[in-house]
């Protein structure tokens, strides 16, 4: 799909000289999702990896927990009064055996780019949701993740190389799953930073590795209360943002056991939940 970027006549002014110019803009367009053939939410998203972002948000949701919980997902035809096919409505087919929680199908969600999901269920809801704990020891069985502040350190750069869209826009959210030794497994772009992780996490769904239990994710703007929860709906261990989080987000980690680090810039790094996943040194410690 070509639909990522779009150009636009720009007129730019630089020391007081006017010039016309085209300009590389992101692109940005509703995309509804449909659950089994009914309404279910639409979104403000980056044109691509539509159908994972489509199986993330389900998964954030409750809906979809594995593989085989998907049937498949489609493009909608007829989606215009002409029946023309605009590539911005997707149905998503549960498998035979599924149950849809009831809330998925009563309410009207809108999301944007900046808000996400308004009016987000509360912290009970997701504990009542999730269907695995944030336990990155698999029942005790394997180590607990254990991090390096030097290695969280060095993952802001690695994302910023590999934001391939930003070059060229300047305008793009990103989400990078990183391995507990720094290895990056994968990265999604997107208007929203919302859309971006529920790519990742869609992809990972159809890739039949959820839960991402010894994962990082690390988000290029701040830490909201959804981020928090997907990270949670996942099974991620480790949310980090370059930007600050939200209260609620603090306490959903608190709450589930997930390590939350905010302003992860150059060496420093606030450390607000989890930090028995944080290999923190002593004098840092005191401090």
């Amino acid at each position: 799909m070509g639909r990522v970027t779009e150009r636009r006549k720009v007129i730019r002014i630089r020391d007081g000289v006017v010039s016309t110019r085209p300009d590389t803009l992101v692109a940005e367009e509703p995309l509804e999702i449909r659950l089994n053939g009914k309404p279910l939410a639409i979104t403000m998203r980056t044109p691509g990896d539509d159908f994972a972002l489509a199986a993330g948000f389900l998964v954030s949701e409750g809906v979809l927990a594995e593989q085989g919980d998907l049937q498949n997902i489609v493009y909608c035809a007829g989606a215009t009064v002409d029946g023309s096919n605009t590539y911005n409505v997707v149905d998503v087919r549960t498998a035979p055996g599924v149950v849809i929680p009831d809330i998925t199908l009563e309410r009207n969600v809108y999301t944007t780019s900046s808000c996400g999901l308004c009016g987000k269920a509360s912290l009970d809801a997701v504990r009542t949701t999730a269907r695995w704990p944030v336990d990155d020891t698999h029942g005790g069985i394997a180590p607990p993740v254990r991090l390096d502040p030097d290695l969280l350190a060095s993952l802001p750069d690695r994302l910023r190389a590999a934001q391939r869209v930003f070059d060229r826009t300047g305008g793009l959210h990103a989400a990078a799953l990183f391995t507990e030794d720094g290895e990056l497994l994968d990265i999604r772009e997107d208007v929203g930073r919302h859309n971006a992780v529920d790519k990742l996490v869609g992809r990972a769904l159809q890739n039949g590795d959820l839960p991402l239990s010894r994962t990082v994710l690390l988000v290029s703007g701040r830490a909201s209360f959804e981020l928090a929860q997907k990270a949670v709906m996942a099974s991620i261990p480790v949310l980090a943002a370059v930007s600050a989080p939200s209260s609620l987000a603090v306490d959903l980690a608190a709450e589930t056991g997930l390590t939350l680090v905010g302003f992860l810039r150059g060496s420093s790094m606030n450390v607000y939940a989890g930090e028995d996943r944080i290999a923190l040194r002593a004098a840092a410690a005191q401090g």
